[in-house]
């Protein structure tokens, strides 16, 4: 393995340059920590190259993960150059830069997915992306103008749930409509039934929107079912994004076995 102490070193410049690229279509990314390094190589296996703190390399989880990845892809650097590269301010001691998959369009959608309409808070994409996991959604399609699935933000609030799920980004969800078979169910505040009313879909494709703007108008009339959560609209108007998809996709979750 490569020991590498000084600031100048070529492959140091590259990899600190990777904070301006983060989340760009088909730019390699950090992934920051020992959960999200193991979640990759469980299921992708090595990554493109593992960087190490040498001074944390007889940690037991770093050294399990120095021994599982070929040395020729490998650096140890210096412990303030590990906290000089953004992505891995954390300071667990180790980082993978891989190259995120990019998968194709399903020619049709057949399970219960989930539908990405310019959520922008990274924290909140990542948030939804663990709830997807959490609740068994396998799919997710993110708009245009949806925050970067593979940026470090969302990564560390996605909690390893990227390796749970098959993320489509840059999706035009207009022209993804059509290859729906199953129901387009909205959120929303005005001309919707209650979400505990009657029984939901045991699949369909749910969609949620901007923060402050709520799902696209165009994609909203799409929607064969229209869902409100009732709550104390006195208190506040409307639920944060990523509440608000918590309690759809666990209260289908809860129905579906319920009905089992």
């Amino acid at each position: 393995m490569k020991h590498i102490s000084s600031r100048d070193n070529p492959a140091v410049k590259a990899l600190a340059k990777l904070a301006g690229t983060a989340g760009k279509r088909g730019a390699p990314v950090l992934l920051d920590g020992v959960h999200l390094c193991q979640a990759w190589l469980q299921q992708h296996g090595a990554p493109d190259q593992a960087i190490f703190d040498v001074e944390r390399l007889s940690q037991p989880d770093i050294a399990a993960l120095a021994a599982a990845v070929p040395e020729r892809i490998s650096l140890a650097l210096d412990a303030r150059l590990m906290q000089s590269l953004a992505a891995v301010e954390s300071g667990q001691g180790v980082a993978f830069l891989v190259t995120p998959p990019t998968l194709e369009l399903p020619v049709q959608v057949e399970e219960t997915c989930v539908l990405f309409d310019r959520i922008q808070d990274p924290g909140n994409v990542g948030t939804l992306l663990r709830t997807c996991a959490a609740a068994g959604v396998k799919r997710v399609f993110l708009a245009t103008g949806t925050a970067a699935a593979w940026s470090p933000k969302v990564l560390r609030s996605g909690q390893g749930a990227h390796f749970a799920l098959d993320i489509h980004e840059h999706v035009d969800l207009a022209a993804l409509l059509p290859r729906l078979r199953v129901p387009l169910v909205a959120t929303a505040l005005d001309g919707a039934r209650d979400l505990y009313a009657d029984r939901l879909p045991e699949r369909c494709a749910w969609i949620f929107g901007h923060e402050g703007q709520g799902v696209a108008p165009a994609l909203l009339a799409a929607a064969s079912l229209k869902v409100r959560i009732p709550h104390d609209a006195a208190a506040v108007e409307s639920l944060n994004v990523g509440a608000a998809a918590a309690i759809c996709l666990f209260e289908q979750r809860r129905q579906a076995i319920a009905g089992s």
